[in-house]
């Protein structure tokens, strides 16, 4: 029998604030979250990113502080970002023993042994000319860049991280950094890899904060092609069976529908990178009053929760916490 209204009344079950959580589908947890810290040499520095409000580079003590803060609110996980001191054509701070990365995993990973250090693993904030790979007749080599990327991974791991995170796009990548990290010994290292890293506008901000924007050409010869989908698949089925454990979506909200379809497809943990271009204009928008900056927030990290992202990295991470720690107090 076919329920119609005025039997089935949809809102008896919207009524009240109490109802509506009783029934809801998806709830946005502080354990779904992981936050990105950007690290540079030094200490007590902090410098704002302008398009970020809210993000900063902050030197290696104020990174501990700041990780400190995150696992204080309940977010299971960070993400590094270096910034160098020295940059080169070959990105040689990227695999250095005492690079700015592994510095900042020996330190955090000292003061808090059970947060989950994650780090990228690229070599784009490292190379003078802002490329995530090695440059040959002006072009990025793909196969010259492998040995680089996995001796990066190779040093994180050794400095104590608990995840590697490739987002570089270069083919074979994970298969380079399984082989490498297995073979030395860290065989219970997990990836996490950037599979469906699309050529997208909304990485403006984060370049200013990595200080990674190449300095010729740009990256769409190795980033996904926006339009494609099956493509972002095949990304991710490859990777998969490279040795990936978890593949992500780079951005979410404008690729919600790949989140959706990687879900169906897959039986492994998804994950989105909410990225800074859409922190961004969230945040000016809230600033010049167009819309309730935490009802928007809250809104996009659900759907990107219900398109089937079960990790969600996220300039918001720590504000959301607060939010969500006020409103279970309340309630």
């Amino acid at each position: 029998m076919v329920r119609t209204f005025p039997t089935l009344r949809l809102r008896r079950l919207r009524k009240t604030d109490t109802l509506r959580r009783f029934v809801r589908e998806t709830e946005l947890s502080v354990g779904d979250f992981i936050y990105p810290i950007f690290v540079t040499p030094g200490h007590d520095q902090r410098r704002d990113v302008e398009s970020m409000p809210g993000i900063a580079q902050v030197s290696l003590d104020l990174a501990v502080r700041e990780a400190e803060d995150a696992a204080s609110l309940g977010i299971p996980a960070i993400v590094l970002f270096g910034i160098p001191e020295k940059k080169d054509e070959v990105g040689s701070e990227a695999y250095a023993w005492d690079g700015v990365i592994q510095k900042a995993i020996r330190l955090i990973k000292k003061e808090l042994p059970e947060l989950l250090v994650i780090t990228d693993v690229c070599l784009c904030e490292y190379t003078s000319h802002g490329h995530c790979g090695i440059i040959v007749d002006g072009y990025v080599d793909n196969d010259k860049s492998l040995e680089l990327l996995s001796r990066t991974a190779l040093t994180h791991a050794e400095a104590g991280a608990d995840m590697v995170a490739p987002s570089n796009m270069m083919d074979g990548c994970v298969a380079a950094i399984r082989r490498t990290l297995d073979e030395e010994g860290f065989q219970l290292t997990p990836i996490m890899s950037y599979a469906a890293k699309y050529a997208s506008c909304f990485y403006g901000p984060f370049r200013e904060a990595a200080q990674s924007a190449p300095s010729f050409g740009d990256r769409r010869s190795y980033q996904m092609d926006p339009p494609n989908v099956r493509e972002a698949l095949l990304e991710m089925k490859l990777d998969l069976e490279e040795g990936a454990d978890i593949v992500m979506v780079k951005p979410a909200l404008a690729y919600l529908d790949v989140i959706a379809r990687a879900r169906e497809a897959f039986d492994c943990p998804i994950a989105a990178y909410n990225v800074s271009g859409e922190y961004a204009m969230v945040k000016a928008a809230g600033r010049n009053g167009w819309l309730d900056e935490k009802r928007a927030t809250l809104e996009i990290l659900t759907s990107i929760k219900r398109a089937g992202a079960g990790a969600i990295l996220s300039y918001h991470a720590k504000e959301v916490a607060r939010w969500l720690r006020e409103q279970q107090q309340g309630g």
